[in-house]
């Protein structure tokens, strides 16, 4: 009888996903290296990176005491002060995501690298999508 009772769960749990019944937020188990990317020359926030702060957001409120910084970066294309300013609305982006959803903002600070400190090193696309980012770590 159990086994029926779990099999019928699981039936209405995956016909609950297929409605959309189901979220993509998770709540991550530590808030250090986490990290939403970007389009070339964007600072949009894509479905995927939002579903990914909305986890940090989470995991904020359960934790009041932490803060964080939130970096953002670049690729290596652009001049120097253009990747600062395009870092800069990165961050900021993801911040305001992580704000908009109750954590307090004076618990985020931002900065920017621009293009100084790549996680991946070398050249071309395949490379380049990795440093379009923005880094939460606890402070």
């Amino acid at each position: 009888m159990k086994i029926k009772n779990i099999a019928m769960l699981a039936g209405v749990a995956g016909i609950l996903a297929a409605c959309g019944g189901s979220t993509k937020i998770v709540e991550p188990a530590d808030l250090n290296d986490q990290r939403v990317f970007f389009a070339f020359n964007s600072s949009e926030i894509s479905d995927e990176a939002r579903d990914n702060l909305l986890g940090q957001a989470l995991y904020m409120k359960n934790h009041a005491d932490t803060k964080i910084q939130i970096a953002g970066n670049c690729d290596e294309r652009g001049s120097t002060e253009y990747n600062l300013a395009l870092g800069a609305r990165r961050a900021n982006a993801a911040k305001t995501v992580i704000v908009k959803d109750g954590v307090e903002a004076n618990r985020i600070s931002t900065i920017s690298y621009g293009k100084e400190r790549p996680l991946v090193k070398g050249t071309g696309e395949a490379v380049w999508q990795w440093n379009r980012n923005a880094t939460t770590t606890v402070k």
